[in-house]
């Protein structure tokens, strides 16, 4: 059954009222729960390379693996939502997230956690992850940017609160009694999920859902390739399987905006090349501190630093470029908060004590406040809203790649040379450059298509969205709740 048959089942619920507001709590939660808990990790760093006689490298296998699956996990994600409904995925990944932090507190290997922290829970923790940021769609309509906002401020709070609990249990119990206990508290992404019961949607307030897509005149096609065939021909079997599994990845990873589309093509390549550098300071901060001499629990709170001053920070950045001086120029916005997270990363080279350390989470968290505020927003900017879900399908899977391999790679250099100051020339090296290729090609873009537009015939109603190459066609379901949207978050 598709999301939009589960949407419509069970009682009448009013949308932006009532029981809405519980849901978006459970929302808060979730992303509290999932985004915010791989930045804890660090705090275990030197605990696990003991443990388990393992190298930086070996070690940052596991946290990388674990994000790369949080943020590649959408396509498949949106295919699970579309079959059996946002409250079913959710408690889904409840119990993946819950059973892969039980079973890494008993490995005997780092190898081991590859599969159990890293694979199985990061992947639970993008189903509940997602699809509790698609139900709010169903929810909300009239309230439905305030609920996301909402929603995102429990990343926030996941990042000050993980780290300190994190480094207490650690004192406490040790760390596989500590992995016990996550266990138990991811389980609680079940209970968020069981409270997003099925929405009745007004009367005609959402068109029904669509049946599978086909493309036009493919029954005619098929009708004159194969002209008396019987339709269990397996000629034909073949041939509708792979028109399904073209438009299974039409859909969810659109292949075509990329190739046409120049303003998606700069983008995704940016920030692409980016992503190898911007997850390196927090998986390595703590263990850069620890190595520098900084207590324990001191190293810890330099991650709860920066996750409270993005409770703060982040609402206000998407206030601020949501206002029309920035309509079409938060590209640019977006290049100037990664080259200040590229250009913060000098601080920790010029020294590791204590106080400085903290000026460098503050002035970090500002800047990836920006980030996380504008990426998708600028991509929405791009592609269009008609297209976005699609693009964003693509654009995930790539991004996951360069997540998983740059701690690794990075690791693996600080190993060879024994010095931690190469986790942030590297960061800043991935971070700076991505930004000044990103502005520099979307200002040259710009200018190229005002220039193709100017020997054109005016237009009565211009696109909106200046570095689109080629526009989009609005489709009739994108004015329906996201039923098949998945969103990541930085």
């Amino acid at each position: 059954m598709s999301q939009g048959g589960a949407a419509v089942r069970g009682t009448a619920k009013p949308q932006d009222q009532g029981w809405a507001w519980i849901v978006l709590l459970a929302a808060v939660l979730l992303q509290g729960l999932t985004l915010g808990f791989p930045c804890c990790i660090g705090v275990f760093f030197k605990d696990l390379q003991h443990e388990f006689q393992a190298s930086n490298s070996q070690t940052s296998w596991f946290p990388s693996i674990m994000v790369a699956m949080l943020h590649g996990g959408g396509p498949l994600c949106s295919v699970l939502v579309k079959r059996f409904g946002c409250r079913f995925v959710v408690m889904l990944g409840g119990l993946l997230s819950g059973l892969g932090m039980v079973s890494s507190s008993f490995c005997k290997s780092i190898s081991q956690l590859y599969l159990t922290a890293g694979l199985i829970t990061g992947l639970g923790s993008c189903f509940s992850f997602q699809a509790g940021v698609t139900v709010l769609g169903y929810y909300f309509v009239r309230w439905q940017t305030l609920a996301n906002a909402v929603a995102s401020t429990g990343v926030s709070l996941g990042f000050t609160l993980w780290p300190l609990l994190s480094q207490y249990l650690l004192d406490e119990m040790g760390w596989r009694n500590t992995f016990l206990i996550f266990g138990g508290i991811l389980l609680n992404c079940c209970v968020c999920g069981a409270v997003m019961r099925p929405v009745q949607l007004a009367s005609g307030s959402v068109p029904q859902p669509a049946k599978p897509e086909e493309e036009p005149g493919s029954r005619a096609e098929e009708a004159q390739l194969f002209n008396g065939a019987s339709p269990y021909h397996p000629t034909l079997q073949q041939h509708s399987r792979r028109t399904k599994c073209f438009q299974m990845l039409q859909k969810y990873l659109a292949f075509d905006i990329f190739c046409q589309n120049k303003g998606y093509q700069i983008y995704t390549i940016g920030v692409t090349w980016m992503m190898m550098g911007f997850a390196l300071p927090h998986i390595y901060l703590v263990p850069y501190a620890i190595h520098s001499g900084v207590e324990e629990h001191k190293a810890a709170l330099l991650i709860s630093i920066i996750g409270f001053i993005n409770i703060f920070i982040r609402p206000l950045t998407g206030l601020l470029s949501g206002h029309r001086v920035f309509t079409g120029r938060r590209i640019y916005l977006f290049s100037l908060a990664a080259l200040l997270c590229g250009l913060s990363n000098f601080i920790c080279v010029i020294s590791a004590e204590f106080s400085v350390l903290i000026l460098y989470c503050i002035i970090l968290s500002i800047a990836m406040s920006g980030v996380g505020a504008l990426i998708f927003q600028v991509l929405m900017d791009v592609v269009g809203v008609d297209r976005f879900s699609s693009a964003l399908g693509l654009f995930t899977v790539l991004e996951s790649i360069t997540i998983l391999i740059g701690p690794p790679l990075t690791g693996l250099l600080v190993d060879i040379t024994d010095d931690f100051h190469y986790v942030f020339y590297n960061s800043s090296f991935f971070l700076i450059s991505a930004a000044l290729f990103m502005g520099p090609s979307f200002c040259a873009l710009e200018k190229k298509n005002k220039l193709r537009e100017a020997s054109k015939p005016r237009m009565d109603n211009p696109s909106r969205y200046q570095y689109s190459e080629t526009s989009a066609e609005p489709k009739a379901e994108s004015q329906s709740p996201p039923a098949v949207e998945y969103i990541t978050s930085i």
